[in-house]
């Protein structure tokens, strides 16, 4: 089940901070790194700071994008150690180590990390259904990027020997990230031609209600039905 759970490094800038993530995840039983736009492939220091999982780095997958790590998941948690301008519903470590370990016995699971200074951008955190902040100390919370997957695939694993949990039931299945971000481009297009939403200032209505449907986790069948109306009112409106 472990394998369902991935790694996912946005824009990394230092290779040895691949080397070492790859290393904490080996350690909790860890496997899939997906390394995203990464600033230099693994050299000769990330495979040294590996050491003995170098086999995870080696079969690090490397994509363009955020949009390309996640497509296929149906959960998505993105870590932010900063305040944000538009509250998210949240997650301490134990309880992103908890719902990984319960929906990866379903679909896959991206843990997302973001860049050393600056993290995940504000885009790149509203395709994830939750934040986890890693509750450090208040005084120097400076942690760096290997440390932090550390924590988080160790409250995985301490999870994981739990036990398994119950296999969800099949209409329980949530969308991936891909269908969610295909509602997402459908409701944003319906909006625009219904003139609820301005063509050239979306950004702040759509955030608030990505909002909303990441905190309302529709399932797959629901956003079916969801984007069978946006299609009916699309279908309905009357042309200019």
């Amino acid at each position: 089940m472990l394998d369902q759970i991935r790694i996912v490094l946005v824009n990394t800038s230092h290779t040895g901070n691949m080397g070492s993530a790859a290393r904490a995840m080996k350690t909790m039983g860890l496997t899939q790194l997906v390394l995203v736009d990464p600033q230099a492939l693994p050299d000769d220091n990330a495979f040294a700071l590996a050491a003995g999982a170098s086999d995870v780095l080696a079969n690090a997958r490397i994509v363009p994008t955020l949009d390309d790590a996640i497509a296929d998941c149906g959960l998505v948690i993105g870590t932010s150690a900063r305040s944000r301008t538009l509250s998210w519903p949240m997650l301490d470590p134990r309880e992103a180590g908890e719902k990984s370990v319960v929906e990866g016995m379903q679909h896959p699971v991206a843990l997302v990390f973001g860049r050393e200074r600056t993290g995940l951008t504000n885009d790149e955190l509203q395709k994830c259904h939750y934040h986890v902040a890693i509750p450090a100390n208040p005084d120097y919370s400076s942690l760096n990027l290997a440390m932090a997957v550390q924590t988080l695939c160790y409250e995985v694993r301490m999870r994981w020997l739990q036990g398994q949990a119950a296999e969800p039931e099949d209409e329980m299945a949530y969308p991936s990230a891909a269908q969610l971000e295909g509602f997402y481009q459908h409701l944003e297009q319906t909006l625009m031609k219904t003139g609820f939403i301005a063509d050239d200032h979306p950004g702040h209505v759509m955030s608030k209600l990505r909002r909303l449907f990441n905190r309302a986790r529709p399932e797959a069948a629901e956003l079916n039905i969801l984007r069978g109306i946006l299609t009916s009112v699309q279908k309905a409106r009357v042309p200019d």
